[in-house]
Parts: C-alpha cells; sequence; structure tokens
C-alpha cells in the first residue's frame, strides 16, 4: 500500500500530466487513501478534468474536490449570457431530447431540470453545459423516468457487466428497486468503479445510480 506522502505525489504527477490541466494551482492532500484536492481552476471542466485525473491513480480511494473556479475577468460571463449559451448547446446536442430539460442559472451556478428517458441523456445534458465559458458549478437535477421492471434491469446490469472486461461482475451486486439501482462490492481500482457506474446508467429504466462499491 502507498504512503499518503507516495500518493500525494502520484496524484501531483497525474494531473501535470494532464495537458487541460495547470497543476502548479493545484494542492493535493492524501491521508489512507482518501484524495483532498485544493486551489483554483479557470473553468468548471478544468475542475472535472482534474477530479477525474485523481480518480485514475492506483491507490485512491476517494476524492474530495475543493477546488474553486476562478473565471477571468475577460472571460467573465453574465448569468443570462450563460443560460443563453447553455440553452444553444443543449439544442445541439443529438443525444440530448427537444424542450425535455430547463436550465437555471444563478452566479455562475448552472441547475438543469427536466425529464428524460435515458440516463445518458441525462449525462450528455450535463456534459453539453459544464464547458462553456463562466460556469462555476453544474448541478444535474435531471429525472430519468422509469421504464420496464426492476428485474428486468437488474438481469440487463448484470449481463453487461459480464460483457465487459472493464468489471469483474464476480466482485459486483446489483439490486434494482424501480429504476433505482444499488451498486455493492468491491474492485481494486476507481476506474472498475467508474465502469460499472457507467453500465448501470446504461440500461434502459434507470433512474438513479447509488455507487456503494469500495475500492480495495
Amino acid at each position: 500500500m502507498k504512503s499518503d506522502m507516495e500518493l500525494s505525489k502520484d496524484v501531483r504527477d497525474e494531473l501535470a500530466w494532464e495537458p487541460g490541466i495547470d497543476a502548479a494551482a493545484i494542492q493535493v492532500e492524501a491521508h489512507h487513501g482518501a484524495v483532498t484536492l485544493t486551489g483554483t481552476a479557470p473553468h468548471f471542466s478544468t475542475r472535472v478534468l482534474a477530479e477525474r485525473a485523481a480518480k485514475r491513480v492506483a491507490g485512491v480511494r476517494a476524492v474530495a474536490n475543493d477546488i474553486a473556479v476562478r473565471t477571468a475577468a475577460p472571460n467573465a460571463k453574465s448569468d443570462a449570457e450563460i443560460a443563453e449559451a447553455a440553452v444553444r448547446a443543449l439544442e445541439w446536442d443529438t443525444l440530448v431530447p427537444d424542450d425535455r430539460v430547463q436550465v437555471i442559472v444563478r452566479g455562475g451556478r448552472v441547475t438543469l431540470q427536466g425529464a428524460v428517458e435515458w440516463g445518458y441523456q441525462k449525462e450528455a445534458a450535463e456534459r453539453a453545459v459544464r464547458n462553456l465559458v463562466g460556469v462555476h458549478h453544474v448541478l444535474n437535477s435531471i429525472t430519468v423516468n422509469p421504464r420496464g421492471a426492476a428485474a428486468e434491469i437488474q438481469a440487463k446490469i448484470e449481463a453487461a457487466f459480464r460483457r465487459q472486461a472493464a468489471v469483474d461482475a464476480g466482485q459486483v451486486r446489483v439490486d434494482a428497486n424501480g429504476g433505482r439501482v444499488t451498486l455493492r462490492g468491491q474492485v481494486r481500482s476507481w476506474s472498475e468503479r467508474s465502469a460499472a457506474e457507467r453500465a448501470a446508467w446504461a440500461a434502459p429504466g434507470v433512474s438513479d445510480v447509488e455507487n456503494l462499491i469500495q475500492v480495495i
């Protein structure tokens, strides 16, 4: 097992390896596998990149992302400008159904509301707006309307785990209650944990995924 100092160094090296991140502006602390990121980022998308980079590092079991978004004055946008850009981004994204998602912007914080039929549509809506200039945070409150019986949803997710090399199906348990899915078990890396969650979200009828899988 890595020491806290070794894990912190590995995370800092991974941040420096990511071309979209100014690693010098981000501080890293590690404690028994839990990593905390602090500092500043120019865009919300950069904040997301930093979190993903940290999760890629072997030995990371949890990430607390406390990076603050500080948009430089020349790139600052009003809430009205951000809202307009967000609506256009959603309209131009082929994965987001028309007229299903509403946007609220306050102080650079974007809230997405509405209802869609698939988990990937909810994820696509968030992805469409988080890279916009001026966005400091994205709260995705879009709901997914359940489709299909819980047993059918569970069976499809378990079958997906067996097909995919990135997930050890024998180490992950799936429980479905309506469209709500809970994942439990133990895996060896955060990337495997994330792969299991993505597979669960891809199943038709899934409205929510609670990922309780532990990284050991």
